[in-house]
């Protein structure tokens, strides 16, 4: 069992994907309404080894001995990966003992403003930035930012970036009704997508429910209003959860333990992850292929959400 890695999980853009995660749980500098790993317990911008290289490596270099080839190596996990000092260190591990695994990291990019960030991942494959709104108000009551964050720094670290870095972005904006569709949001969104570049933009909704109550996923009309408003042929929606069940990566095992563990009692997240073992996002994957088949079903209680067994 390894302590950092993760997976290969079932991934609708990366096909099999080894996770390694650099920060514990729930380290980031965001505290988005619609995470599914749950509310930010540690808000901050403040960088440091927040796991040891060493570790990380020995157990990055042990899978690869051990095992076939990931299709991506993805640096990703319970919090922002960036926040991590050595994280440049760990990529440049990767590629020093098997360059052909592609690696991408998943990034809030709100960290991009450093010159020092920026560069660490330059030998990164494909880099994954969300951004969710690109006026002020918006972002402040989606991702409820570090304090100090602000909406023109973290534009202006992404463009940087793009000017920088020689691979492909993937720009995932995840859309909640109410909160960042407004025409204000959309216009500032298409402008700062001009100004950045990225090879690709990813429109995305919720799938399952995130840190607060009374959120609600966008539509897929809603999704397909939004493409057309852009205008732009690098926006595409991310395809359904159910599409993951054909990635080679699914393991029916897995599936077979989450439900039975929730059938005999209802589970947290948290509780499945001290349960089975698993990374809380190689869980959350599976999860949402159960909701969107109907097998289980979400309920927020006092302690958190919990999962049941959908009764017939």
């Amino acid at each position: 069992m390894y302590q950092y890695l993760f997976g290969p999980v079932p991934s609708r853009r990366l096909g099999m994907s080894l996770g390694v995660d650099l920060v514990p749980h729930k380290v980031c500098s965001l505290n988005c309404v619609y995470c599914e790993c749950g509310r930010t317990t540690n808000l901050t911008l403040d960088r440091k080894e927040y796991v040891p290289f060493d570790d990380v490596s020995k157990e990055i270099a042990h899978y690869l001995e051990n095992n076939p080839a990931p299709d991506y190596i993805t640096f990703s996990g319970s919090g922002e990966p960036t926040l991590n000092s050595r994280i440049g260190d760990v990529l440049n591990f990767i590629k020093s003992i098997n360059a052909r695994i592609p690696v991408a990291v998943l990034t809030n990019g709100t960290l991009f403003q450093d010159t020092e960030v920026r560069h660490e991942l330059l030998a990164a494959d494909v880099v994954l930035p969300s951004l969710d709104a690109a006026e002020e108000l918006s972002f402040r009551r989606i991702n409820r930012p570090f304090h100090s964050l602000n909406i023109p720094e973290y534009i202006s670290g992404l463009i940087e970036f793009r000017k920088e870095f020689k691979g492909r972005i993937w720009l995932e904006v995840l859309i909640i009704p109410g909160l960042n569709d407004n025409k204000e949001n959309l216009v500032a969104l298409k402008e700062a997508f001009l100004q950045i570049n990225p090879d690709e933009i990813q429109l995305n909704t919720l799938d399952r429910p995130g840190a607060v109550d009374k959120i609600r996923a966008a539509t897929r009309k809603e999704l397909q209003s939004i493409v057309d408003f852009w205008d732009m042929d690098i926006v595409k929606i991310i395809a359904a959860a159910p599409d993951r069940k054909k990635i080679v990566s699914y393991r029916g095992d897995t599936e077979t333990a989450i439900l039975e563990t929730i059938k005999r009692r209802p589970c947290t997240l948290e509780d499945m992850r001290k349960i089975l073992g698993l990374h809380i996002n190689e869980i959350n994957k599976y999860l949402d292929v159960l909701e969107h088949e109907n097998k289980i079903i979400s309920v927020r209680e006092e302690r958190g959400v919990f999962y049941r067994i959908m009764r017939e």
